[in-house]
């Protein structure tokens, strides 16, 4: 202690102007809007160079059981592609099907992009992948993964985004569930606990819901597509009114071994926005 004192002591004059130099930078920063732009751009340039590093090595470590998942990826796609292939001989009309689908698919761009920092035990855990605005990426983008959704890009800057996966409590996606020949919509929301699961509302009660059940994307947003898979119902109970059924769904996207993602585009969002404003100045009451 008394080292520590003399020590202190010693190098006072130092240590105040130290001190006083934090305090002036942190005033710079919290009360001039331009040094506070400059500060917060320059501090996520430098975290996402830090954060592809830790990633570049933890995937490193993570390649061997990353290749088996690829492999057992591909032999399911070989698998479909077959399939198709077998359909088409068979029935005409799955062309038609088919073509369908790909003219839908066509509003959207995908951007691939890898995951260097990630949460899994927040309230508002988020996702930080190595694209930007440079490549195309933009606020309220879809993000998606082999295995089904993972969440919507919350925020930008040239090189780097942030992602609100489905595992953050304030994430909101509209969903369907195909039971028997209808179709059933409700909205996926977490609800903290396990990453493994959340949980889809306002099911109407007098629907037959039974676990096994796959739920996708329901396609009534800009943001996803139709028939992106969501994750499959593993338990079926009443909501907190009593007036609906909530799901638990198990969700297909591992979080705590996602690595690569896309980042899905819509070349078609601006004009269908436009469309729907201009036909809603139309309708309005005089």
């Amino acid at each position: 202690m008394r080292y520590l004192i003399e020590l202190y002591f010693k190098y006072r004059c130092w240590l105040i102007f130290v001190v006083l130099e934090i305090v002036s930078l942190i005033t710079l920063v919290k009360f001039n809007r331009y040094q506070g732009s400059v500060y917060f751009t320059t501090a996520n340039t430098v975290a996402g160079a830090w954060y592809s590093l830790t990633s570049g090595v933890s995937s490193f470590f993570d390649m061997q059981a990353e290749n088996e998942r690829l492999e057992h990826e591909n032999e399911m796609l070989r698998k479909r592609l077959n399939d198709l292939r077998s359909g088409m001989k068979e029935e005409d009309n799955t062309i038609d099907i088919l073509t369908e689908k790909n003219r839908n698919l066509r509003s959207y761009n995908f951007i691939s992009a890898h995951v260097i920092n990630s949460t899994l035990n927040r309230s508002n855990n988020l996702i930080t992948i190595d694209r930007g605005e440079i490549d195309g990426v933009r606020e309220s983008a879809g993000v998606v993964c082999s295995s089904g959704v993972v969440g919507v890009v919350y925020k930008t800057s040239l090189n780097y985004a942030v992602v609100v996966p489905l595992i953050n409590e304030k994430s909101i996606v509209s969903c369907k569930v195909d039971i028997d020949s209808a179709r059933v919509f409700g909205t996926l929301q977490w609800q903290l606990g396990s990453p493994q699961f959340s949980y889809l509302n306002d099911i109407p009660r007098h629907e037959v819901v039974k676990e096994g059940l796959e739920v996708e994307t329901n396609g009534f947003s800009d943001i996803f597509p139709a028939n992106i898979p969501v994750g499959t119902v593993t338990k079926v109970d009443d909501s907190s009114d009593g007036l609906s059924y909530s799901l638990t769904v198990k969700l297909h996207t591992d979080f705590a071994r996602l690595r690569n993602v896309s980042v899905i585009s819509g070349y078609t969002r601006f004009e269908r926005k436009f469309l729907e404003k201009r036909v809603g100045s139309l309708l309005k009451d005089k």
